[in-house]
C-alpha cells in the first residue's frame, strides 16, 4: 500500500484504487473516509472458506464467487467521495470478474448479485444497519448475513421495489434459493 492520504480528504474511487494492495490491514471506504477494521478471527475465516467452497461448486459458468474482495458501491459519480465495501463473499457476473482481471480496478456493485457478510462481535450494527442500507441503495439484489452465534443462522434479504430489503427470517440447518441461481447452503456443515 502506498502512503495514506491526508485524513481530512475524502477519497474518490480512483484515489482508493491508487492506494494499492495491503496484506496487513483490512480497509473499506465509507463516503470517502478510509476505515480500518481488525482481521477476522480464525472461525470466521474457516466458515467463510467453507461457504465459498459450497457456493462455488454450484454456480453456473456466468457467475463467479469471490471471497473477501473490494466492491465499489457506485453510490456517487466517479469524482465524488466513494464507498467501497469488502464483503466476506460476493457472487458476481463472470464478465465483471474478467474485466477486473484484464483492466484492474475493483468489482462494481452493478454486476454483483449476492453479497455475504459474516457477523463478527464488533460488526453487528454495521452489518445489519449500515451495510444493509448501502447494499440496497447500490441495487444489489441479495444480501445474506451469516451469524456465528450457535446455532449458525442465515438471513437472506431480497431487494424489493417498495420496501428496500425484505426477508423471511433466520434460517438454520439448510438454506435453499433459486435466485440468482439454484443454490443449497448446508449451514450445519460450515461451523
Amino acid at each position: 500500500m502506498t502512503a495514506l492520504p491526508e485524513p481530512w480528504r475524502l477519497l474518490t474511487i480512483a484515489e482508493y484504487e491508487a492506494l494499492g494492495e495491503d496484506d496487513q490491514t483490512r480497509w473499506e471506504l465509507q463516503e470517502g473516509i478510509l476505515m480500518m477494521s481488525p482481521s477476522p478471527k480464525p472461525r470466521h475465516m474457516r466458515l467463510g472458506a467453507r461457504l465459498f467452497s459450497q457456493v462455488d461448486e454450484q454456480l453456473p459458468d456466468e457467475l463467479v464467487a469471490v471471497p473477501d474482495v473490494d466492491v465499489d458501491l457506485q453510490l456517487v459519480p466517479a469524482e465524488g467521495p466513494a464507498t467501497v465495501r469488502r464483503p466476506d463473499l460476493v457472487i458476481v457476473d463472470s464478465s465483471e470478474y474478467q474485466r477486473v482481471e484484464a483492466e484492474g480496478g475493483v468489482l462494481r456493485a452493478s454486476a454483483v448479485h449476492v453479497v455475504v457478510e459474516i457477523v463478527s462481535p464488533g460488526s453487528r450494527r454495521t452489518d445489519y444497519v449500515t451495510k444493509r442500507s448501502e447494499y440496497a441503495e447500490a441495487g444489489i439484489s441479495h444480501y445474506w448475513i451469516l451469524d456465528l452465534t450457535t446455532p449458525l443462522s442465515l438471513v437472506a434479504f431480497v431487494l424489493t421495489d417498495e420496501l428496500g430489503y425484505a426477508d423471511n427470517g433466520e434460517v438454520t440447518g439448510e438454506f435453499t434459493t433459486n435466485s440468482p441461481c439454484a443454490l443449497t447452503i448446508r449451514l450445519d456443515q460450515l461451523g
